[in-house]
Protein backbone atom coordinates (compact mmCIF):
# COMPACT_ATOMS: atom_id res chain seq x y z
CA UNK A 1 0.00 0.00 0.00
CA UNK A 2 1.51 3.33 -1.03
CA UNK A 3 1.16 6.52 0.97
CA UNK A 4 0.20 9.63 -1.00
CA UNK A 5 1.35 13.08 0.08
CA UNK A 6 0.47 16.49 -1.34
CA UNK A 7 2.89 17.79 -3.93
CA UNK A 8 3.74 20.83 -1.83
CA UNK A 9 3.55 21.89 1.78
CA UNK A 10 3.35 25.52 2.81
CA UNK A 11 4.44 27.25 6.00
CA UNK A 12 1.82 27.35 8.73
CA UNK A 13 0.88 30.97 9.45
CA UNK A 14 -1.71 31.13 12.23
CA UNK A 15 -4.16 34.01 12.52
CA UNK A 16 -3.76 36.49 15.36
CA UNK A 17 -6.28 35.37 17.96
CA UNK A 18 -7.21 37.00 21.26
CA UNK A 19 -6.91 34.14 23.74
CA UNK A 20 -9.37 34.55 26.61
CA UNK A 21 -10.09 30.92 27.34
CA UNK A 22 -8.75 28.76 30.17
CA UNK A 23 -5.29 28.67 28.59
CA UNK A 24 -3.08 29.13 26.79
CA UNK A 25 -3.27 32.85 27.35
CA UNK A 26 -2.05 35.65 25.12
CA UNK A 27 1.75 35.69 24.97
CA UNK A 28 3.63 38.97 25.22
CA UNK A 29 5.47 39.96 22.02
CA UNK A 30 8.72 40.16 23.99
CA UNK A 31 8.24 36.56 25.11
CA UNK A 32 7.54 35.44 21.54
CA UNK A 33 10.67 37.31 20.42
CA UNK A 34 12.71 35.42 23.02
CA UNK A 35 11.76 32.16 21.29
CA UNK A 36 13.49 33.30 18.09
CA UNK A 37 16.90 33.87 19.69
CA UNK A 38 19.80 31.61 18.62
CA UNK A 39 19.64 28.15 20.12
CA UNK A 40 22.45 27.23 22.51
CA UNK A 41 23.50 23.77 23.61
CA UNK A 42 21.69 22.64 26.73
CA UNK A 43 25.02 22.32 28.61
CA UNK A 44 26.49 25.57 27.28
CA UNK A 45 27.84 27.64 30.21
CA UNK A 46 25.79 30.63 29.05
CA UNK A 47 22.62 28.55 29.01
CA UNK A 48 23.38 27.25 32.51
CA UNK A 49 23.58 30.87 33.66
CA UNK A 50 20.09 31.37 32.23
CA UNK A 51 18.92 28.24 34.07
CA UNK A 52 20.22 29.68 37.34
CA UNK A 53 18.41 32.97 36.75
CA UNK A 54 15.22 31.13 35.78
CA UNK A 55 15.39 29.21 39.05
CA UNK A 56 15.79 32.46 41.03
CA UNK A 57 12.88 34.05 39.18
CA UNK A 58 10.70 31.00 39.87
CA UNK A 59 11.60 31.21 43.55
CA UNK A 60 10.36 34.80 43.46
CA UNK A 61 7.13 33.84 41.69
CA UNK A 62 6.46 30.99 44.15
CA UNK A 63 7.66 33.11 47.12
CA UNK A 64 10.02 30.38 48.27
CA UNK A 65 13.63 29.69 49.11
CA UNK A 66 13.20 26.02 48.18
CA UNK A 67 16.42 24.83 46.59
CA UNK A 68 14.59 22.24 44.49
CA UNK A 69 12.70 24.72 42.29
CA UNK A 70 12.77 24.32 38.51
CA UNK A 71 10.66 23.99 35.37
CA UNK A 72 9.84 20.46 34.24
CA UNK A 73 10.41 20.11 30.47
CA UNK A 74 6.74 19.28 29.83
CA UNK A 75 3.33 20.90 30.50
CA UNK A 76 1.50 21.25 33.81
CA UNK A 77 0.12 17.70 33.73
CA UNK A 78 3.72 16.46 33.91
CA UNK A 79 4.32 18.78 36.85
CA UNK A 80 1.40 17.11 38.60
CA UNK A 81 2.83 13.70 37.84
CA UNK A 82 6.31 14.77 38.97
CA UNK A 83 5.02 15.83 42.38
CA UNK A 84 2.94 12.69 42.88
CA UNK A 85 5.37 10.07 41.56
CA UNK A 86 8.27 11.44 43.58
CA UNK A 87 6.40 11.57 46.88
CA UNK A 88 3.70 8.89 46.88
CA UNK A 89 4.73 5.26 47.35
CA UNK A 90 2.58 2.12 47.12
CA UNK A 91 0.20 1.93 50.07
CA UNK A 92 0.47 5.61 51.02
CA UNK A 93 -2.89 7.14 51.92
CA UNK A 94 -3.56 10.48 50.23
CA UNK A 95 -6.51 12.76 50.95
CA UNK A 96 -7.47 14.12 47.51
CA UNK A 97 -9.74 17.16 47.35
CA UNK A 98 -11.97 17.28 44.29
CA UNK A 99 -14.28 20.07 43.17
CA UNK A 100 -13.59 19.91 39.45
CA UNK A 101 -11.69 18.11 36.71
CA UNK A 102 -8.16 18.59 37.97
CA UNK A 103 -8.67 17.18 41.45
CA UNK A 104 -9.86 14.05 39.65
CA UNK A 105 -6.65 13.92 37.64
CA UNK A 106 -4.63 14.18 40.82
CA UNK A 107 -6.53 11.19 42.21
CA UNK A 108 -5.72 9.16 39.09
CA UNK A 109 -2.03 9.96 39.47
CA UNK A 110 -2.09 8.86 43.10
CA UNK A 111 -3.71 5.55 42.22
CA UNK A 112 -1.28 4.88 39.35
CA UNK A 113 1.53 5.20 41.91
CA UNK A 114 -0.11 2.54 44.07
CA UNK A 115 -1.33 5.11 46.57
CA UNK A 116 -4.71 4.88 48.29
CA UNK A 117 -6.80 7.94 47.43
CA UNK A 118 -9.42 9.13 49.91
CA UNK A 119 -11.93 11.41 48.17
CA UNK A 120 -13.05 14.70 49.65
CA UNK A 121 -15.55 16.19 47.22
CA UNK A 122 -17.47 19.42 46.84
CA UNK A 123 -20.05 20.43 44.22
CA UNK A 124 -18.58 21.91 41.05
CA UNK A 125 -18.52 25.68 41.49
CA UNK A 126 -17.87 25.51 45.24
CA UNK A 127 -14.64 25.20 47.27
CA UNK A 128 -13.63 22.21 49.33
CA UNK A 129 -14.51 22.88 52.98
CA UNK A 130 -12.09 22.57 55.87
CA UNK A 131 -14.71 20.58 57.80
CA UNK A 132 -14.88 17.89 55.09
CA UNK A 133 -11.09 17.66 54.85
CA UNK A 134 -10.75 17.44 58.65
CA UNK A 135 -13.40 14.70 58.76
CA UNK A 136 -11.38 12.66 56.24
CA UNK A 137 -8.18 13.21 58.25
CA UNK A 138 -9.94 12.07 61.43
CA UNK A 139 -11.21 8.93 59.68
CA UNK A 140 -7.78 8.27 58.16
CA UNK A 141 -5.10 9.20 60.72
CA UNK A 142 -2.63 7.18 58.65
CA UNK A 143 -2.85 9.66 55.76
CA UNK A 144 0.52 11.03 54.67
CA UNK A 145 -0.52 13.66 52.12
CA UNK A 146 -3.28 16.10 51.24
CA UNK A 147 -3.56 16.92 47.54
CA UNK A 148 -5.69 19.83 46.35
CA UNK A 149 -6.12 22.33 43.53
CA UNK A 150 -5.51 25.94 44.53
CA UNK A 151 -7.24 27.40 41.45
CA UNK A 152 -9.65 24.95 39.82
CA UNK A 153 -9.51 25.80 36.12
CA UNK A 154 -12.64 23.84 35.25
CA UNK A 155 -14.88 25.85 37.58
CA UNK A 156 -13.16 29.15 38.41
CA UNK A 157 -13.08 28.36 42.14
CA UNK A 158 -10.29 29.29 44.55
CA UNK A 159 -9.62 26.82 47.37
CA UNK A 160 -8.16 28.28 50.58
CA UNK A 161 -4.62 27.01 50.21
CA UNK A 162 -3.30 28.72 53.33
CA UNK A 163 -5.99 27.19 55.57
CA UNK A 164 -5.73 23.72 54.02
CA UNK A 165 -1.95 23.70 54.46
CA UNK A 166 -2.30 24.77 58.11
CA UNK A 167 -4.77 21.93 58.68
CA UNK A 168 -2.37 19.49 57.03
CA UNK A 169 0.43 20.51 59.41
CA UNK A 170 -1.85 19.90 62.40
CA UNK A 171 -2.31 16.32 61.18
CA UNK A 172 1.34 15.79 60.24
CA UNK A 173 0.50 15.56 56.53
CA UNK A 174 2.49 16.86 53.59
CA UNK A 175 0.74 18.89 50.89
CA UNK A 176 0.72 18.52 47.10
CA UNK A 177 -0.73 21.64 45.49
CA UNK A 178 -1.93 22.33 41.94
CA UNK A 179 -1.08 25.98 41.17
CA UNK A 180 -1.35 25.70 37.38
CA UNK A 181 -3.79 28.61 37.12
CA UNK A 182 -2.88 30.48 40.32
CA UNK A 183 0.84 31.22 39.92
CA UNK A 184 1.23 34.92 39.09
CA UNK A 185 -2.51 35.61 39.25
CA UNK A 186 -3.50 35.42 42.92
CA UNK A 187 -1.66 35.37 46.24
CA UNK A 188 0.52 32.28 46.63
CA UNK A 189 3.16 31.99 49.36
CA UNK A 190 4.85 28.60 49.31
CA UNK A 191 7.17 29.08 52.30
CA UNK A 192 4.81 31.10 54.49
CA UNK A 193 1.95 28.65 53.96
CA UNK A 194 4.15 25.57 54.36
CA UNK A 195 3.46 23.97 50.97
CA UNK A 196 5.58 20.84 50.42
CA UNK A 197 5.20 20.17 46.69
CA UNK A 198 3.67 22.49 44.12
CA UNK A 199 3.37 22.56 40.35
CA UNK A 200 2.19 25.11 37.80
CA UNK A 201 2.15 25.73 34.05
CA UNK A 202 3.87 28.21 31.78
CA UNK A 203 0.81 29.07 29.66
CA UNK A 204 -1.57 30.59 32.21
CA UNK A 205 -0.87 33.72 34.28
CA UNK A 206 2.82 33.64 33.34
CA UNK A 207 1.74 34.25 29.71
CA UNK A 208 4.48 32.06 28.32
CA UNK A 209 4.16 29.46 25.58
CA UNK A 210 2.73 26.07 26.63
CA UNK A 211 5.03 23.18 27.41
CA UNK A 212 6.81 23.89 30.72
CA UNK A 213 5.77 23.16 34.30
CA UNK A 214 7.40 25.05 37.17
CA UNK A 215 7.67 22.91 40.32
CA UNK A 216 9.02 23.43 43.82
CA UNK A 217 9.70 20.99 46.67
CA UNK A 218 10.28 21.84 50.34
CA UNK A 219 13.27 20.46 52.24
CA UNK A 220 10.90 18.01 53.94
CA UNK A 221 9.65 16.82 50.55
CA UNK A 222 13.23 16.40 49.32
CA UNK A 223 14.02 14.31 52.40
CA UNK A 224 10.95 12.18 51.71
CA UNK A 225 12.05 11.65 48.09
CA UNK A 226 15.59 10.73 49.13
CA UNK A 227 14.31 8.34 51.80
CA UNK A 228 11.91 6.39 49.57
CA UNK A 229 11.73 2.64 50.05
CA UNK A 230 10.80 2.14 46.40
CA UNK A 231 12.20 3.57 43.19
CA UNK A 232 10.38 6.52 41.58
CA UNK A 233 8.31 4.84 38.88
CA UNK A 234 9.09 7.50 36.26
CA UNK A 235 12.67 7.77 35.05
CA UNK A 236 12.14 11.09 33.28
CA UNK A 237 10.46 12.76 36.26
CA UNK A 238 12.70 11.32 39.00
CA UNK A 239 13.90 14.35 40.98
CA UNK A 240 16.93 12.41 42.20
CA UNK A 241 18.14 12.40 38.58
CA UNK A 242 16.87 15.80 37.36
CA UNK A 243 18.51 17.70 40.22
CA UNK A 244 21.90 16.81 38.78
CA UNK A 245 21.02 18.78 35.66
CA UNK A 246 19.29 21.75 37.28
CA UNK A 247 21.88 21.96 40.04
CA UNK A 248 21.66 21.93 43.82
CA UNK A 249 22.93 25.48 44.17
CA UNK A 250 23.50 28.47 41.94
CA UNK A 251 26.45 29.95 40.13
CA UNK A 252 26.69 27.72 37.09
CA UNK A 253 28.35 24.68 38.65
CA UNK A 254 28.96 21.49 36.71
CA UNK A 255 25.74 19.82 35.53
CA UNK A 256 25.07 16.18 34.76
CA UNK A 257 23.27 15.44 31.48
CA UNK A 258 19.73 14.24 32.04
CA UNK A 259 17.78 15.28 28.94
CA UNK A 260 17.99 17.89 26.22
CA UNK A 261 16.12 20.82 27.67
CA UNK A 262 13.73 22.81 25.44
CA UNK A 263 16.25 25.63 25.16
CA UNK A 264 14.19 28.22 23.29
CA UNK A 265 11.10 27.58 25.40
CA UNK A 266 13.22 28.25 28.47
CA UNK A 267 14.32 31.56 26.92
CA UNK A 268 10.61 32.39 26.74
CA UNK A 269 9.93 31.31 30.34
CA UNK A 270 12.88 33.36 31.58
CA UNK A 271 11.51 36.40 29.75
CA UNK A 272 7.98 35.91 31.07
CA UNK A 273 9.29 35.59 34.63
CA UNK A 274 11.50 38.65 34.11
CA UNK A 275 8.41 40.62 33.09
CA UNK A 276 6.55 39.40 36.20
CA UNK A 277 9.48 40.45 38.38
CA UNK A 278 9.65 43.86 36.69
CA UNK A 279 5.92 44.46 37.21
CA UNK A 280 6.12 43.17 40.77
CA UNK A 281 4.16 40.19 42.05
CA UNK A 282 1.79 42.26 44.18
CA UNK A 283 1.11 44.61 41.26
CA UNK A 284 0.37 41.67 38.96
CA UNK A 285 -2.07 40.21 41.50
CA UNK A 286 -3.79 43.58 41.90
CA UNK A 287 -4.03 43.99 38.11
CA UNK A 288 -5.78 40.62 37.80
CA UNK A 289 -8.25 41.65 40.53
CA UNK A 290 -9.01 44.98 38.88
CA UNK A 291 -9.50 43.42 35.45
CA UNK A 292 -11.82 40.81 36.95
CA UNK A 293 -14.01 43.56 38.41
CA UNK A 294 -14.12 45.33 35.06
CA UNK A 295 -15.07 42.10 33.27
CA UNK A 296 -17.80 41.37 35.83
CA UNK A 297 -19.32 44.82 35.31
CA UNK A 298 -19.14 44.40 31.55
CA UNK A 299 -20.82 41.01 31.66
CA UNK A 300 -23.58 42.36 33.90
CA UNK A 301 -24.14 45.22 31.47
CA UNK A 302 -25.12 42.71 28.75
CA UNK A 303 -27.20 40.51 31.04
CA UNK A 304 -24.66 37.82 31.95
CA UNK A 305 -23.69 36.61 35.43
CA UNK A 306 -20.95 34.53 37.04
CA UNK A 307 -21.40 31.05 38.49
CA UNK A 308 -19.12 31.17 41.54
CA UNK A 309 -19.86 33.04 44.77
CA UNK A 310 -17.84 36.25 44.93
CA UNK A 311 -15.73 35.17 47.92
CA UNK A 312 -14.57 32.02 46.12
CA UNK A 313 -14.02 33.38 42.60
CA UNK A 314 -10.78 33.34 40.69
CA UNK A 315 -10.14 36.73 39.06
CA UNK A 316 -8.15 35.06 36.29
CA UNK A 317 -10.71 32.36 35.33
CA UNK A 318 -14.35 33.43 35.14
CA UNK A 319 -17.20 30.95 34.69
CA UNK A 320 -20.11 32.72 32.99
CA UNK A 321 -23.60 31.20 33.13
CA UNK A 322 -24.98 30.60 29.62
CA UNK A 323 -28.51 32.06 29.37
CA UNK A 324 -31.40 29.73 28.61
CA UNK A 325 -31.93 29.17 24.91
CA UNK A 326 -28.41 30.24 23.91
CA UNK A 327 -26.39 27.75 21.86
CA UNK A 328 -23.05 27.38 23.64
CA UNK A 329 -21.04 26.01 20.71
CA UNK A 330 -22.57 28.41 18.17
CA UNK A 331 -21.58 31.44 20.24
CA UNK A 332 -18.02 30.25 20.72
CA UNK A 333 -17.75 29.35 17.04
CA UNK A 334 -18.90 32.82 15.95
CA UNK A 335 -16.54 34.52 18.37
CA UNK A 336 -13.64 32.48 16.99
CA UNK A 337 -14.49 32.72 13.30
CA UNK A 338 -15.81 36.28 13.11
CA UNK A 339 -13.81 38.01 15.83
CA UNK A 340 -10.71 35.79 16.26
CA UNK A 341 -11.65 35.63 19.95
CA UNK A 342 -11.32 32.40 21.93
CA UNK A 343 -13.27 31.71 25.10
CA UNK A 344 -13.56 28.30 26.75
CA UNK A 345 -16.36 25.75 27.03
CA UNK A 346 -17.52 24.19 30.27
CA UNK A 347 -16.10 20.81 31.26
CA UNK A 348 -17.68 17.78 32.90
CA UNK A 349 -20.74 18.66 34.95
CA UNK A 350 -20.62 22.23 33.61
CA UNK A 351 -20.44 21.34 29.90
CA UNK A 352 -22.97 23.41 27.97
CA UNK A 353 -23.85 25.40 31.10
CA UNK A 354 -20.99 27.89 31.31
CA UNK A 355 -18.34 29.68 29.32
CA UNK A 356 -14.88 30.06 30.82
CA UNK A 357 -13.31 33.45 30.21
CA UNK A 358 -9.64 33.76 31.11
CA UNK A 359 -7.94 36.95 32.25
CA UNK A 360 -4.43 35.61 32.58
CA UNK A 361 -1.17 37.49 32.52
CA UNK A 362 -0.75 39.55 29.36
CA UNK A 363 -4.41 38.91 28.46
CA UNK A 364 -5.65 40.65 31.62
CA UNK A 365 -5.97 44.06 30.00
CA UNK A 366 -8.56 46.81 29.44
CA UNK A 367 -8.28 46.32 25.69
CA UNK A 368 -9.08 42.59 25.84
CA UNK A 369 -12.03 43.08 28.17
CA UNK A 370 -13.56 45.84 26.04
CA UNK A 371 -13.15 43.66 22.95
CA UNK A 372 -14.61 40.57 24.65
CA UNK A 373 -17.71 42.37 25.97
CA UNK A 374 -18.37 44.13 22.66
CA UNK A 375 -17.97 40.86 20.71
CA UNK A 376 -20.23 38.90 23.07
CA UNK A 377 -22.85 41.63 22.86
CA UNK A 378 -22.91 41.50 19.06
CA UNK A 379 -23.12 37.71 18.94
CA UNK A 380 -25.80 37.41 21.62
CA UNK A 381 -27.93 40.10 19.98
Amino acid sequence: MSVHYPNTFTSFIPPVRTLMGPGPSDVSPTVLNALARPTLGHLDPLFIQLMDETKQLLQYAFQTNNNLTMPISAPGSAGMEACVVNLVEPGDVVIVCQNGVFGGRMKENVERCGGIAVDVTAPWGEPNTLASIEAALTQHPEAKFIGFVHAETSTGVRNDAQAICALAKQHDCMTIVDAVTSLGGIELKVDEWGIDAIYSGSQKCLSCVPGLSPVSFSDAAVAKIQGRKTQVQSWFLDMNLIVGYWGTGSGGGKRAYHHTAPVNSLYALHESLRLLHAEGLENAIERHAQMHNKLKQGLESIGLSLLVNEADRLPQLNTVIIPDGVDDAAVRSRLLNEFNLEIGAGLGALAGKVWRIGLMGYAASDKNIDFCIASLKKVLN
